[in-house]
């Protein structure tokens, strides 16, 4: 060990040129590696040895304790019968030589018997007492799973016509309309849903006396759209100008164009005006340029400060806009209490 470090101790004086401070460090280092190599070995005798027969003895007698302990687990009685299907090989059909046929008086088994596959020659028949009866060549060759060269080998066969006849369009107000099959045009007629034709050119009305049949004389109202135009005429107690139309819920710009060309408001038109100070709650918050938020204020600034006076007085509330404001100011009344 002496000569080791020696060894060492001149190696890094004379060969690296260390300083004697510097080669006191470079043995000290390696006596520290050393030490540390060693370790290991002199810790392990150290030890002592696992026996693990005991541990494993207790957890083998915990696993029998939680065996006896664990309640058996209950029988319950099958509801039903599991009794599986037995399918047996399909009987094959005898196959027939092929001759000239009606598609509609043939059964599964007939098609079967002309090379169809079984699930496909269920699928024409169902298809064709669907459609009412095969008219053409092309409805049987349209059938789900029908190959294209087994069709090919049938069609020469088949007794019916390649195409559908051509429908022929019957003119407007003949009677063959009557005789058309149900869902079309005819198919309305036939069963009493009678559809009136807007007029093309209309007398301009009145917005505020107009009811619901003569609003629907203009194109795109319907009876639903009417009765929310009067619906919302009645809340807001008539219009004093057309361009409050745009107001209404719903309303396309097409339409309050139709409606802009085929209505006016009267000329001095006074609408229902508004008690503003005598209206409760309930009747500001009803109106559509008021609402339940800036009824509420009303009420509490009109408790608080009397009576308004005039439109102006409504400027102090702080959450009415100058624009619903003008909107608004048709519509008031201040008759006293």
């Amino acid at each position: 060990m002496k000569r080791l470090l020696l060894s060492a101790y001149l190696l890094a004086h004379r060969q690296f040129r260390f300083s004697r401070v510097e080669t006191n460090g470079f043995v000290l280092l390696l006596l520290l590696l050393g030490l540390i190599l060693l370790a290991p070995s002199l810790l392990l005798k150290a030890l002592p040895e696992y026996n693990p027969a005991p541990d494993q003895h207790q957890l083998e007698k915990f696993a029998a304790e939680l065996q006896a302990n664990r309640a058996p687990a209950r029988q319950y009685p099958a509801r039903y019968a599991r009794t599986r299907p037995v399918y047996g090989r399909r009987a094959a059909v005898p196959q027939v030589a092929l001759a000239p046929f009606n598609p509609n008086t043939l059964s599964a088994t007939d098609w079967e018997a002309r090379g169809v596959p079984h699930y496909v020659a269920a699928r024409l028949v169902r298809y064709g007492a669907a459609i009412g009866g095969f008219r053409a060549k092309v409805q049987v060759q349209k059938a789900y799973g029908l190959e294209p060269a087994l069709y090919a080998r049938l069609a020469p066969y088949i007794m019916l016509p390649e195409e559908l006849p051509a429908r022929v369009k019957p003119e407007w107000g003949s009677k063959e309309k009557a005789s058309q099959p149900a869902g079309g045009f005819a198919g309305h007629q036939a069963s009493g849903k009678h559809f009136k034709r807007k007029p093309t050119h209309l007398q301009p009305f009145d917005l505020n006396t107009a009811d619901t049949a003569q609003l629907q004389q203009i194109r795109g109202i319907g009876q639903k759209t009417a009765l929310r135009l009067v619906a919302y005429r009645e809340r807001l107690g008539g219009f004093v100008q057309p361009s409050q139309l745009t107001e209404v819920f719903s309303f396309a710009p097409d339409l309050v164009d139709s409606l802009h060309k085929y209505s006016f408001v009267r000329a001095g038109y006074v609408p229902e005006r508004l008690a503003i100070n005598q209206a409760s709650f309930e009747e500001l918050k009803a109106h559509p340029y008021v609402g339940a938020r800036l009824a509420r204020v009303l009420v509490s600034y009109r408790a608080q400060h009397g009576p308004f006076q005039q439109a102006d007085d409504l400027r102090q509330i702080r959450i009415l806009e100058a624009a619903t404001l003008e909107k608004l100011r048709p519509y008031l009344d201040f008759k006293m209490p």
